[in-house]
């Protein structure tokens, strides 16, 4: 196995990730992409062999993947220090970004501001949409998979609690134990291990006190911060396939109990699809305007937090048991059903909220399906889809009104 050797510094790691973080369009999938072209072919801090064996770690485990590797590949340049510096360069410009916007999606008023928060919601369609096609072609390629991904969506189109969400994703597990033993065996390669296995096992157990824990402070009235804190906490623990999966999480912890409309919650995942950077940043967004009472700036640090630490907290716990664990046939037959089971968890989030709280005319199916063909047929970026939507959200409006 190789340790990458450590010859950064922190401020060399935030500098690179601060440019990645201003530049990188596209979803986890292109910011791997990304973060390959930039460490393995240019700067080559860690090999081929090295680069694979971590993106296929954080694609295994819960949270935000390409923010994984990103904070993975700083712990191994500059050590802990690097790792926070990747992290902050990564995610700082798009939450920034999202805050300035919650700020200013209150003062939309009147058939230009109505339309222009309504075509937000149209990307959200869009983007939705080809995340579930996309992830589809590559994650469900056999009729057990399909069928699990099926299934999946189903427990959640008829119950959409979170508990049934938990449940979509235990059944994937045990059901890809049973049907996907078949599959093509990983690689042997190389493992990047920069974490002891005593601070590995620190880290999980952490993992657990607060996903244990949260919860019961929250119950015994620890306060606004804490239900805030536990909420997201909650959601970034249980996300497995993407930024996208996290939509229905986030949903069910901030519309349901009314701390955010669905109006609000689908703006601002269509305002998430223009900024760059990982998606996770929505969480900015949404602590900023989360009521009760207004959280703004301390209510989005509280959400960056919150969202981005389970994975990280899992990412460090794993890292050093990564290489024996990726051999075993079962553990890779339960990441297929599990990964098969977040396609369908995520096609019941394309169908509610997304599609049933957007589309409601024949011009929002119009300006939605201009969006789905610009992704998927003309490739273009989402700032493209975004700029088309809100245009012709505000063209409906005036129309219309």
């Amino acid at each position: 196995m190789i340790i990458a050797k450590r010859a950064g510094s922190p401020i060399e790691v935030l500098l690179i990730f601060l440019k990645l973080g201003i530049s990188c369009f596209g979803g986890p999938i292109a910011h791997i992409g990304y973060f390959r072209d930039e460490f393995v072919v240019r700067r080559r801090w860690l090999d081929e062999w090295a680069y694979a064996d971590l993106v296929a770690l954080c694609q295994f485990l819960p949270g935000p993947a390409s923010s994984q590797v990103g904070f993975s590949i700083g712990l191994m340049r500059a050590g802990y220090l690097g790792a926070a510096a990747a992290w902050i360069g990564f995610t700082l410009p798009s939450a920034i970004l999202l805050v300035l916007f919650a700020y200013g999606a209150g003062s939309l008023h009147g058939a230009i501001g109505i339309g222009l928060l309504h075509g937000l919601k149209f990307v959200a369609v869009a983007i939705v949409a080809q995340a579930v096609w996309g992830m589809a072609r590559t994650l469900c390629p056999d009729r057990e998979r399909v069928s699990i991904a099926t299934i999946a969506a189903l427990i959640i189109l008829f119950s959409g609690t979170s508990l049934a969400q938990i449940g979509a994703i235990a059944f994937g597990a045990v059901t890809g134990l049973w049907l996907c033993r078949n599959g093509q065996p990983s690689e042997p390669g190389h493992a990047v291990v920069p974490v002891s296995r005593k601070m590995g096992m620190a880290a999980l157990i952490i993992f657990f006190v607060l996903l244990a824990g949260l919860p019961l402070l929250r119950n015994l009235g620890a306060g606004s911060s804490a239900a805030l804190f536990d909420a997201f906490y909650r959601s970034g623990a249980l996300v497995f396939g993407g930024g996208h999966v996290v939509l229905p999480l986030l949903r069910e912890a901030f519309v349901a109990p009314g701390w955010v409309s669905d109006d609000a919650f689908l703006a601002g995942y269509g305002a998430a699809q223009a900024v760059p950077g990982p998606l996770f940043t929505f969480a900015a967004y949404l602590g900023a305007v989360a009521d009760p009472s207004s959280h703004g700036v301390p209510g989005a640090v509280l959400g960056l937090i919150g969202i981005f630490l389970p994975g990280i907290l899992v990412l460090l716990g794993t890292l050093p048991f990564w290489d024996q664990l990726r051999r075993k046939i079962g553990a890779q037959a339960m990441m297929r059903g599990v990964n098969a089971a977040v396609v369908g968890l995520l096609g019941a989030a394309l169908y509610n909220p997304v599609w049933t709280s957007s589309v409601h005319a024949p011009g929002d199916f119009a300006v939605t399906l201009v969006g789905v063909v610009l992704l998927t047929a003309w490739r273009l970026p989402p700032i493209a889809v975004v700029i088309v939507s809100a245009v012709g959200g505000v063209l409906l409006a005036l129309f219309n009104g």
